[in-house]
């Protein structure tokens, strides 16, 4: 069903952008532009291989506009309707414990949550768009229907963590802008926490005691990762001349942590990201491998996987049997299932690195990056992309629909798959390391 959803949406979309009026020369565009880009749309990813403002004309704009909409809808009502139909499917006891987890009790709750999800996702948007359509307006004279055309896309982008945008430099334009560049972070965190995890915070706010193991994880880990990477990326380009080094000491503040932000999976950027330092390209695979929180807009392995994973590790160093967070104990199925997710993202991103480098004569850190951020569905770009061969073109395509349908896929697939073994075989132990 997931699969399905998301290739008619890509399909549907790419036959619209092939429509003469989609472009602003008002001819056909190749197929594969137009599928690449309904692609990256519809899986909230932001990579394009055409300027955006330059290339598609006003309805081209809104089928891309619409096709992030739909894809976020879609993402976060498609994780809501597994997590129920996983609390039914399981055992009961397994079954009593994802319902105390994700607080989705029956299918008689799949509507009214969903129509909240619905709600909350136009409430955040129309906010966003009317701070922007004002600043837009008032700040750099824009008409008021320019100024509300932009402010809705920019909202719609920012909040389902697409980095579509309608500047061919992204928003460099604006980096010592806070009322554009606070609020566009500002959804993007809102989109990429989760809907479990921002309506318990809404209904639980005053009780952070009694939140739920995925809202504490989920809260712990993006703010533990944003406060890193505000620090590493505003130290390492500081005087980098090609990135923070021109700005003033606020404007480098800014900047550093809207750089620090988008990683989660959102493309925009307000730096030349071609100009940084290896080793903040490297910081920012990092981010993007690891993502956003579950049943939310965001890509990657997740911040609850990559949670879980390091509290494996921390148990297994204290030679602890079972690992433990916040006076609960961690189900073991669980755990194997981070695993196994984090270990067959990895192979993938290695596996297609390993093709693009066939297919383009890039170095490693380039092609790396861009791979990221397709199987991540950032965004992010150091415009590899555009340059890119067809054949990669094609790749990245697959890449950005396996990045985004595959995390949520695999993971229900070996929750439903899991059995009781009725025995056990003699054990052995096997020397690692």
């Amino acid at each position: 069903m997931i699969v399905t959803g998301f290739g008619g949406a890509a399909l549907l979309g790419t036959a619209l952008l092939c429509l003469p009026v989609a472009t602003t020369a008002a001819k056909p565009v190749d197929l594969l532009t137009a599928l690449f880009t309904a692609t990256s749309a519809v899986c909230l990813t932001g990579l394009v291989i055409v300027d955006t403002a330059a290339h598609w004309s006003v309805f081209g704009e809104v089928v891309i506009a619409l096709l992030v909409q739909v894809g976020g809808l879609g993402i976060m009502t498609m994780a809501t309707l597994m997590t129920v139909l996983l609390s039914g499917r399981l055992g009961l006891r397994a079954r009593l414990f994802a319902q105390a987890e994700t607080k989705a009790l029956s299918m008689a709750d799949v509507r009214r949550l969903l129509r909240n999800i619905v709600l909350f996702s136009l409430i955040v948007e129309a906010v966003v768009t009317v701070v922007l359509t004002a600043r837009f307006a008032i700040g750099y004279g824009e008409p008021l229907g320019r100024a509300a055309y932009l402010g809705a896309f920019h909202a719609i982008s920012a909040f389902n963590n697409a980095g579509f945008a309608l500047w061919p430099d992204s928003l460099v334009r604006f980096v010592t802008d806070p009322w554009i560049c606070v609020t566009i972070a500002i959804a993007v965190i809102v989109g990429g926490l989760g809907f479990p995890v921002v309506f318990e915070v809404l209904r639980s706010w005053r009780r952070p005691g009694r939140w739920s193991l995925l809202t504490r994880i989920t809260l712990g880990v993006s703010g533990a990762l944003l406060v890193v990477s505000i620090g590493i990326f505003t130290v390492t380009e500081w005087r980098n001349p090609g990135t923070l080094g021109p700005l003033d000491d606020s404007g480098k503040l800014l900047a550093g942590f809207f750089t620090a932000v988008m990683p989660r999976s959102s493309g925009f950027n307000t730096i030349d990201l071609a100009q940084m330092h290896p080793s903040s390209w490297l910081a920012t695979d990092l981010l993007m491998f690891v993502g956003g929180g579950s049943a939310g807009t965001a890509g990657g392995i997740k911040v609850t996987t990559f949670g879980l994973l390091a509290f494996v590790i921390w148990a297994e160093l204290r030679g602890e049997t079972s690992v433990n967070i916040g006076h609960r104990r961690v189900a073991e199925a669980t755990l194997r299932q981070a695993i196994t997710l984090a270990t067959i993202s990895t192979v993938t991103v290695a596996v297609c690195t390993y093709a693009m480098l066939v297919l383009t004569d890039h170095d490693l850190d380039e092609v790396l990056f861009e791979v990221v951020s397709a199987f991540a569905t950032v965004g992010l770009s150091t415009g590899m992309t555009a340059d890119a061969t067809p054949a990669g073109h094609v790749l990245l395509t697959v890449l950005m629909f396996i990045g985004r349908i595959g995390p949520l896929t695999v993971g229900s697939a070996l929750a439903l798959r899991e059995r009781t073994r009725r025995y056990e075989l003699p054990e052995e132990r096997v020397i690692v390391g």
